[in-house]
């Protein structure tokens, strides 16, 4: 059974900077079509960012369009999020997930088979 583990949350001003990491347990996530989902409270479970197995085919929400980037380290069996210019309602929790759909950036949350447990952004002043 394959394990995803997410860190790099915590709280951090409007403005400021975070960078997510997911790594992998038993799982080879250059394998795979990564994703970052979020889930405020209350609210619905929401594709922030996706990179397809080869990389080459990204996926943005309109909401973090030029202000977050994914990426990932096959050396390092990791996937990023890149987070700047961090606003309010970017407060969420934050998914990682992989989906064996190798074709394309991956934007249905029912194709990725594997999820983290998440990892908690604040951002507040």
């Amino acid at each position: 059974q394959a394990h995803l583990v997410e860190s790099g949350g915590g709280l951090v001003r409007p403005g400021g900077s975070l960078r997510l990491s997911c790594t992998g347990s038993d799982v080879t996530l250059d394998d795979y079509g990564m994703g970052w989902f979020r889930q405020a409270p209350g609210q619905e479970r929401e594709l922030v960012a996706s990179i397809s197995q080869s990389g080459l085919s990204l996926h943005y929400a309109n909401a973090v369009k030029g202000r977050f980037s994914i990426s990932k380290d096959k050396s390092k069996n990791m996937l990023y999020l890149q987070m700047n210019s961090l606003k309010y309602e970017d407060t969420a929790m934050y998914y990682c997930a992989a989906s064996s759909d190798r074709f394309g950036a991956i934007t249905a949350a029912r194709l990725y088979n594997y999820w983290g447990q998440g990892t908690q952004v604040t951002v507040s002043s």
